[in-house]
């Protein structure tokens, strides 16, 4: 066989390009699961650090306006391209403009830290995802990638921090390919994500970095009467998902409504919160909470703690604080659930966990991430009950979302049809406009 008859023959073949992809994807996707599960290591060992400072050093809650002042004025000077979060990688991937500032990074995880440290109520997602997309997107600069390759490394980059900050690869790998557009999932790049979901997480681990553990012990019968029930759980979990993610934009619109000067926000903000923590005498409402996730499996907890850390939650990112909103969602689901169990005939461990990752994936529009999280966290048994409550609470949230930035793909009601290809932000003006 000559030289031009073998070339002709290899290009037919399939798996020559496929293995190509995958060494080049191996290969980038080791670099940064390197680093970004390295930096999320430092992260969360730097989060529990300031979180037990927090917690044995009550007076310091009361400087919060002035950390809020620190954190606003850092955006303001030197973060205004970056002050968008999440949201900004969502914009980049849909319509590219430039690469995403590596000072998103540093900014994200100082804000983050100062936020937890003096008393704010927040998650740690949002910081590790955007570490991860400004930190990959580095990677579009260095090797010179195409549009095409630029949107698989972002997809690669959120995966990352996802996956490493919560210790579950499989999640995070579906995750980034779900949260991009409202009902759709990006295949092209499922290799890339799974890729650095796992290195990411593999390398924060050889940190000797630690995850929380939840368990669901009970086994429930699968029959017409305990699926019906997890459906109404279901319904419930979606609507106060959406009560969270149009509460956090309520806030932000107030605050940028009557306070021009975006350092002042936080300020004003860490007043009242401050005011409120030193009110009610407790911090159980604050930082991610994650003591009170771990004993809402458990222990019979107040009707009412949900709403509360919602409204701490969404006022504290409202007015401009940093951090993410998925351990919030996880306290707050996890506690409905617990309450749940005065009128739902299922086991408290149970309706805690399916409300765990239920409300994070009606914020998130993201059911197929948090099913999948579900099982990697509380094991397969329970996974019947866990896709039915993510499922429902999905269809329940509307077309709300805690990411502003998401496009609908495909609408959750043939009614909203109309809707389809634009963001969550411009629902409210399109609906205003019918």
């Amino acid at each position: 066989m000559d030289n031009n008859k073998l070339k002709l023959y290899l290009s037919k073949i399939e798996q020559i390009p496929a293995l190509l992809y995958l060494f080049k994807w191996l290969i980038i996707c080791t670099f940064l699961g390197a680093i970004a599960g390295s930096v999320s290591a430092f992260f969360l060992v730097s989060l529990d650090w300031v979180t037990a400072y927090r917690e044995s050093h009550f007076w310091i809650i009361a400087l919060l306006p002035v950390a809020g002042f620190i954190v606003g004025l850092s955006y303001h000077l030197y973060g205004n391209s970056v002050v968008k979060g999440n949201n900004l990688l969502l914009e980049e991937f849909h319509t590219p403009k430039k690469i995403i500032p590596f000072r998103m990074a540093p900014l994200v995880l100082f804000g983050t830290l100062a936020t937890h440290l003096f008393g704010g109520s927040a998650g740690r997602e949002g910081t590790a995802v955007q570490i991860g997309g400004a930190i990959a997107d580095q990677f579009t600069k260095i090797l010179k990638l195409s549009n095409r390759d630029r949107k698989i490394l972002l997809i690669a980059g959120i995966s990352a921090g996802f996956a490493s900050v919560f210790g579950t690869p499989l999640a995070g790998g579906i995750f980034a390919l779900e949260v991009l557009i409202l009902g759709r999932i990006r295949l092209d790049a499922i290799v890339p994500s799974f890729l650095a979901a796992i290195l990411a997480d593999y390398f924060c681990k050889i940190w000797n970095v630690t995850h929380t553990h939840y368990h669901i012990d009970s086994i429930v019968e699968m029959n017409p009467q305990n699926l019906l029930w997890a459906l109404l759980a279901g319904v419930i979990f979606g609507l106060v998902s959406m009560l969270f993610s149009k509460s956090t934009h309520f806030w932000s619109d107030l605050f940028k409504k009557h306070l021009k000067y975006p350092p002042l926000r936080p300020v004003i903000g860490g007043v009242v919160i401050a005011i409120a923590v030193y009110a009610i005498g407790t911090t159980k409402y604050i930082g991610l909470g994650v003591p009170t996730i771990v004993d809402s499996f458990n222990i019979s907890m107040n009707s009412y703690d949900f709403l509360i850390k919602l409204l701490f939650t969404s006022f504290t990112l409202g007015a401009g604080f940093k951090g993410g909103e998925v351990t919030p969602l996880f306290y707050i689901g996890a506690t409905l659930g617990n309450a749940l169990i005065w009128f739902v005939p299922l086991p408290m461990d149970l309706l805690a966990g399916m409300g765990f990752v239920a409300v994070f994936a009606g914020a998130t529009n993201t059911p197929i991430a948090c099913t999948i999280m579900g099982i990697e966290l509380f094991g397969i048994e329970s996974g019947v009950f866990i896709a039915l409550a993510c499922s429902t609470a999905y269809l329940f949230s509307g077309h709300s979302g805690v990411y502003a930035a998401q496009i609908i793909g495909s609408p959750k009601s043939e009614k909203f049809d109309d809707e389809k290809g634009i963001h969550l932000s411009d629902i409210k003006d399109k609906r205003k406009q019918k």
